[in-house]
């Protein structure tokens, strides 16, 4: 399944209290289980004014559809075509 990487902008996300985060997460977690199995929520990252989720999903119109069931914004949606690490510059 391809990997995405999706911009959430979000003034004052750097700020938002871990029940804040909590109730984000939950919304997040209850859309995904309508959605089924072809999308997974990996891991986010919060910042000062945006928050960068990576997700897996069969496709991008099912990240465009979480988004707006919960609410959130999705305001640049990339697909990831390879990863590398520190790692990499060994192989």
């Amino acid at each position: 399944m391809p990997k995405y990487v999706i911009e959430r902008e979000v003034p004052g996300a750097g700020n938002l209290t871990a029940g804040e985060l909590k109730s984000i997460s939950q919304t997040s977690c209850s859309v995904l289980s309508k959605l089924g199995c072809e999308i997974q929520w990996i891991q986010s990252f919060v910042t000062g004014d945006k928050i960068y989720c990576i997700y897996r999903a069969s496709n991008e119109k099912l990240i465009r559809e979480h988004a707006q069931l919960g609410g959130f914004p999705a305001n640049i949606i990339a697909e990831v075509s390879t990863t590398i690490d520190p790692g990499t510059a060994e192989g």
